[in-house]
């Protein structure tokens, strides 16, 4: 059984996680999967993140995004830039499956419709690249299985690992995936922030768990790096997306989004040339955003008070991705690829070590 980083001794940060240490602790969120593994070729899937109740969702909240490194897609991305706000559920799949996905999203949204020529749908759909372990150009994600993950969103917990859009992902040159987490920010009284990525970009060498380099204290000569025909880049990819039920304000949100590259630095990423670290944060503490009448009455959070939630966002994106790691199984995919889980207990090990009050 693979475990989470918290029940492996794993604790990063200070900050308390939600009841479920996952991005669903935000009030409303939905998260579902439909997960491909067919053959010995296909191993992918898509992944969909709901901002808050109601099915179908169809109301705006406020959002930002944050570039890294731009290797990589978000669609819809201009939109939020040019009105701060999110007007979709978020997909999530692999590089050459985007527009499917997108496409399914919109039809969705047309069948809420009441009427004819109403919808106005601009989704947003990220990607990471799987194709070492899925055969990524025979397009094997259609518009059932994001049918599928749409119908499956769901609150409660949450399932990492090798699921939905992370099925087929690597990273820091062990398997990766979908991960997640959440921190209750204290000083803004029910104020929760949650994390989910997907996870596939890094080095070996430079992954960092809670400041403690497991990568190169677990060389390839005992784990060995992904195998098969085609190599894996250097750089890769990883999708982050933050939620908070705070009533922040898009630029807000964009400045949450911003702190997510930090938890990814913690982790050893840098955005290499080849990676696509692309991040969005949205905040469900204002609502009633739709339609054209009347000014709307607005709560922000004084920018002051906005550094608990910075805090909160770095830990949970590091812990995010610790626990897509801990939760990926090794794989087998296309011809006869191979990418390692990380060793969990050895993982814990060699973190327990660094600890001042080891014994």
């Amino acid at each position: 059984m693979r475990q989470r980083a918290r029940e492996l001794g794993i604790a990063i940060g200070t900050l308390e996680p939600g009841p479920l240490n996952a991005i669903t602790d935000v009030p409303g969120i939905r998260v579902g999967h439909a997960t491909l593994v067919e053959g010995p070729d296909v191993r992918t899937g898509v992944s969909v993140v709901f901002p808050h109740e109601g099915s179908p969702w169809q109301e705006p909240v406020f959002a930002g995004a944050h570039r890294l490194n731009g290797n990589g897609e978000l669609t819809g991305l201009e939109w939020i830039r040019e009105s701060g706000l999110l007007t979709s559920p978020v997909g999530l799949t692999n590089t050459h499956s985007v527009g499917v996905v997108r496409d399914a999203l919109v039809a969705a949204e047309l069948e809420a419709q009441e009427g004819p020529n109403e919808a106005w749908v601009l989704p947003v759909v990220g990607e990471t690249w799987d194709g070492v372990l899925n055969d990524i150009d025979g397009m094997h994600v259609r518009a059932e299985h994001a049918r599928a993950a749409l119908d499956a969103a769901a609150d409660g917990r949450v399932e990492e690992g090798n699921v939905g859009g992370g099925t087929g992902m690597i990273c820091h040159g062990f398997k990766g995936g979908i991960g997640t987490s959440s921190r209750v920010v204290a000083e803004v009284a029910g104020t929760v922030v949650g994390v989910l990525v997907q996870a596939n970009y890094g080095r070996r060498a430079r992954l960092r768990i809670d400041g403690v380099p497991v990568g190169e204290a677990i060389p390839a000569t005992d784990v060995p790096t992904p195998s098969g025909p085609v190599p894996s880049a250097s750089g890769g990819s990883i999708i982050v997306v933050v939620a908070t039920n705070a009533p922040l304000l898009p630029h807000q949100c964009e400045r949450l989004a911003q702190r997510a590259g930090l938890g990814v630095g913690r982790m050893g990423g840098v955005g290499e040339d080849s990676s696509g670290d692309l991040f969005l944060a949205f905040a469900t503490g204002n609502r009633g955003l739709a339609g054209d009448g009347d000014a709307v009455g607005l709560r922000m959070l004084p920018n002051p008070r906005m550094t608990p939630l910075f805090d909160a966002v770095v830990e949970a994106t590091e812990e995010a991705i610790v626990n897509a790691l801990c939760a990926a199984e090794t794989m087998e995919g296309k011809g006869g690829a191979v990418v390692h889980a990380l060793p969990l207990e050895r993982t814990a090990d060699l973190v327990a070590r660094s600890r001042p009050d080891y014994t």
